[in-house]
């Protein structure tokens, strides 16, 4: 199995953010992306809804010969992870909120949590923030609207700053000194963050976290890829392909993109 798959899926493109950190880390591996935008965002739907799009989408990534999976959503880990850990037998590598290492670091004593209602709702997250945050003061934000924008490609756009402005100013008047990004299409705002957070507010996301225990997942299975030749890495998306195409234009690696109906 060593030199299968590495699969990843998301609600849409925000989970290539993760992605390429992963492959920053682990350059030898070959992977496949599954970008359900159609159905984007996961984090206004039920529970019930997340799973069954979560269980389809692994199982089109095992039939493609996926040797691990990471959920590359942190609405799908927080409403699924567990069922699917259960259910099938590779491993998987879910997202989380890095609450955390917010929470430890902070000095003010206050952190902001920016993420979807799906996250902000689930269970795990509930577990997560009160393991963490006894002593600290948490400013939950469901950042409704920025999905759709980022999946349309408009992450420069005034509609974008504006919803920014909204969630993002109040969380100031709390003197939070961290905030913590729990989606992963949110990565791709950080220049727009910036200039409304300042400099006294240090931004966190879980894409090198992720890529760190991808590898040591990897490891512990004996499933490191063990070929030298060039990686290759497979796009799917069951919208237009446009703003992926965009999303990678950065990229240096070998791959390709397809629209697919699933």
């Amino acid at each position: 199995m060593k030199n299968e798959l590495i699969g990843l899926f998301d609600s849409g493109i925000g989970g290539t953010s993760i992605w390429k950190e992963v492959v920053k880390l682990l350059p030898n591996e070959n992977t496949i992306y599954l970008a359900d935008s159609k159905n984007a965002p996961y984090g206004e739907k039920s529970s019930e809804e997340i799973l069954a799009l979560s269980i389809k989408n692994t199982e089109y990534l095992i039939s493609k010969g996926c040797k691990l999976i990471i959920v590359a959503c942190n609405t799908a880990t927080t409403n699924a992870i567990d069922y699917l850990r259960k259910n099938y037998t590779i491993p998987f590598i879910g997202i989380e909120p890095a609450i955390k290492p917010a929470a430890l670091l902070s000095k003010t004593g206050a952190i902001g949590i920016l993420a979807t209602k799906g996250t902000l709702s689930s269970k795990l997250f509930e577990k997560t923030t009160k393991k963490y945050t006894k002593n600290i003061t948490t400013i939950e934000q469901d950042g409704e609207g920025l999905v759709p924008l980022i999946e349309e490609g408009k992450l420069n756009s005034p509609e974008i700053s504006t919803l920014l402005s909204t969630y993002l100013k109040p969380m100031l008047q709390f003197n939070i000194d961290h905030l913590v990004l729990g989606c992963t299409h949110y990565p791709y705002l950080i220049p727009q963050i910036k200039k409304i957070v300042g400099e006294n507010v240090t931004i966190i996301d879980s894409g090198e976290a992720v890529a760190k225990q991808t590898k040591a997942v990897l490891e512990k299975y004996s499933l490191l890829s063990a070929s030298s030749a060039k990686s290759f890495h497979q796009f799917y998306t069951n919208s237009e392909t446009t703003v992926l195409k965009e999303i990678l234009n950065d990229v240096s690696v070998a791959f390709t993109v397809e629209k697919l109906d699933f």
